[in-house]
């Protein structure tokens, strides 16, 4: 029976190839020490004989099962397609599958995600921003004994990590709204220890603090990312005697709760209030009027966090953490303006 008419092996792709089969081997497991030249004929021969690789006869032999677990807050936020698609482009190219995982903002399920991916003994992970890093978390962490890039966090210190410079993009944003004349800016993010929130916030105060404008307490709410959140905080504060003329909200998902609450005031942007969100959408964009927002690159965070995650599994990476914060920018549209009189 000839090799078509029956199960095809890697004897098979190594006859075809002319090479011997432990040749194949160093190829399929992407050894670097074979020359480029052979390295073609192995996969000439593949695709020829349409050999498939016995994926967990490998995985058993190299203790790899060639995935990567992702878990983010929310799957159903728009921008991080972005990233989720080019940390799989990165990922697909080098041969090994994405597994994108939900843990709804909530500790305990993450913690539950982490335990599951590495019990289905995932390669690596990249880990998103939700849970604050605790002495007991940290040591959780380090008995999983895979890979981590953590995305948008900086703890734990001993993991590699890709953030977005939120600090700057704040400070900016706010002194931007200080510099029109606004003196009651309200501020909605995340809790103050995770990363994001934490240099919004660090941007925000250093803004007022070289204006020397203070800052009113009341104003600013670090408790949640989510889109009810925003809703509630600023639905509160627009019934103040005393409401705030902008408002900056600090999440990827706090613009659309931020929004709702203000048409519910029947309030009109940037007339009544100005407004500024974090991370660039569709709803940011096609709103009337535009909101001006801060950007940064989410496809670029997914590609350096897939290429880092790859280092570290093959051995490249060097034996400290490898920390990349990425710059942001701030789109200028049309829901600023200075307060009215």
């Amino acid at each position: 029976m000839s090799a078509q008419g029956a199960k095809l092996t890697i004897r098979d792709v190594a006859r075809t190839a002319g090479v011997s089969v432990g040749t194949v081997s160093r190829v399929l497991n992407r050894n670097e020490t074979v020359r480029a030249d052979i390295r073609v004929r192995v996969h000439q021969a593949i695709e020829t004989l349409g050999y498939a690789p016995n994926l967990v006869a490998q995985s058993m032999r190299n203790r790899t099962t060639q995935t990567i677990g992702c878990i983010i807050r929310e799957i159903s936020i728009p921008p991080l397609a972005a990233f989720v698609r080019a940390a799989h482009d990165v990922l697909h190219e080098a041969g090994y599958a994405l597994v994108l995982t939900n843990s709804e903002g909530n500790p305990e399920r993450e913690r539950e995600l982490l335990k599951r991916l590495t019990r289905r003994q995932a390669d690596g992970i990249l880990l998103g921003q939700y849970s604050p890093l605790t002495q007991e978390f940290d040591q959780f962490l380090r008995t999983l004994n895979v890979p981590i890039v953590l995305v948008d966090r900086d703890e734990p210190v001993w993991a590699d990590s890709v953030s977005a410079d939120h600090f700057h993009s704040s400070k900016r944003i706010a002194d931007h709204l200080l510099s029109l004349g606004h003196r009651r800016i309200a501020v909605i993010t995340g809790p103050e220890d995770l990363l994001p929130a934490r240099e919004r916030l660090r941007g925000y105060r250093a803004a007022h603090q070289e204006r020397g404008v203070p800052i009113d307490r009341d104003l600013v709410s670090a408790t949640s990312f989510l889109s009810k959140s925003g809703f509630s905080f600023m639905s509160g504060v627009l019934g103040n005697r005393e409401r705030p003329t902008a408002v900056m909200a600090g999440g990827i998902d706090m613009l659309d709760g931020v929004l709702r609450a203000i048409r519910a005031k029947g309030l009109q942007i940037p007339r009544d209030i100005s407004v500024v969100g974090a991370g660039d959408s569709s709803l940011a964009e096609l709103h009337t009027p535009p909101i001006s927002v801060s950007r940064w690159d989410h496809a670029e965070v997914g590609r350096i966090a897939a290429e880092m995650l790859l280092e570290r599994i093959s051995g490249r990476a060097a034996l400290d953490p490898c920390h990349v914060l990425l710059p942001t920018d701030f789109v200028f549209r049309e829901s600023t303006a200075a307060p009215r009189k």
